[in-house]
């Protein structure tokens, strides 16, 4: 309600042989209460949704899901391996820094240099899936180390991951109230996967290994292949809530490379360089959304996120797995980009 229309109800209840015109003593008497009751009136309205988890955001929304015994994942770190070359003898200690680009990495443990080099364990200084960079990334010091020449990381940075976003955590609210977990069923194993930060998407397979066999295949929450530090936190989580005598598996989904090719058509001005990093991006995040979802990777829709790039007019002979078809996803794979590549015609 408006401040008018909040003084008008006011001075309604004020008998008419008083005066109640504009300057009049109960006018602007009751002014300030309307104005007041306007932002009252104002805060309900914007709290009032935050009472509903289909509406409730940030602390709102953790606060609702709590009554369910749910909490938000947070973001975590990336971890990862360095190969420092330099003097034998020089050290490397815990806390000392390299980077890529403009992120930093922090040594966790203290090593000493022998035969000219030493393999050294670091995790990134900020949390979320910004950690995760390729090999070679990490390739400088932000501080000079004594008798250090150069440092690199031969394997892929892992296992950072973004805070479950709202969506994902009123997903999970909504998949824990409308399938009843009980006595080790199906979904108390989905439930028990998906609480663990890192954990994407769960599939169940009872008996099948026979009796008292349970199969948890997970992707990661990226909508990537699992790897074993994130299946190791998921089963020895599972571990202590089964039931007595389940024989539990975790796995991780098997990977499908989905190769992509086409000749685009480009605006004036554009080039191949301008816009293949938002072609990749568009298509990894279309393979996320159906990871585990899904029993097959479109091939019109790729077309149309290609289409659906700033900058392109047109395409032609596109591929997905060198077919224009298709591709058949099955129950334990998951979609992964593999290679993009594109030309202008």
């Amino acid at each position: 309600m408006t401040k008018q229309e909040i003084l008008q109800q006011l001075l309604n209840n004020i008998p008419n042989e008083f005066d109640k015109s504009v300057g009049s003593f109960f006018y602007d008497a009751l002014m300030p209460v309307a104005i007041e009751l306007e932002d009252i009136y104002a805060n309900l309205d914007d709290i009032l949704p935050h009472a509903f988890a289909k509406s409730a955001t940030g602390i709102y929304l953790d606060n609702k899901v709590a009554e369910q015994g749910l909490t938000r994942k947070p973001a975590t770190k990336a971890i990862g391996t360095v190969e420092i070359i330099g003097d034998n003898g020089a050290n490397i200690r815990i806390g000392d820094k390299v980077s890529a680009d403009t992120l930093t990495f922090t040594i966790t443990e203290n090593k000493v240099i022998t035969e000219g080099s030493v393999i050294a364990s670091v995790q990134c200084d900020i949390a979320g899936i910004a950690g995760n960079v390729p090999i070679g990334s990490i390739n400088r010091f932000p501080v000079t180390l004594p008798g250090i020449v150069s440092v690199t990381n031969p394997t892929p940075t892992t296992d950072g991951f973004d805070a479950e976003t709202d969506d994902e955590l009123r997903q999970r609210y909504f998949d824990k109230v409308s399938r009843p977990s009980t006595s080790g069923n199906i979904f108390d194993y989905i439930s028990w996967a998906r609480e663990i930060t890192g954990v994407g998407g769960v599939k169940v397979v009872p008996l099948w290994n026979g009796n008292g066999t349970v199969k948890v295949m997970i992707i990661n929450s990226n909508g990537a292949v699992a790897d074993s530090i994130l299946i190791n936190k998921v089963a020895e989580s599972i571990e202590q809530k089964r039931p007595i005598g389940a024989n539990v598996t975790v796995e991780s989904a098997t990977p499908v490379q989905i190769n992509i090719s086409a000749v685009l058509t480009l605006k004036a001005g554009v080039t191949i360089t301008d816009i293949k990093s938002n072609i990749q991006a568009a298509i990894t995040k279309y393979l996320k959304d159906i990871a585990f979802k899904q029993d097959y990777v479109s091939y019109a829709y790729i077309g149309s996120k290609v289409l659906s790039i700033d900058g392109i007019l047109d395409y032609e002979n596109l591929t997905v797995n060198t077919n224009a078809v298709n591709v058949d996803i099955a129950e334990n794979e998951v979609p992964i980009l593999g290679t993009l590549e594109v030309s202008t015609a």
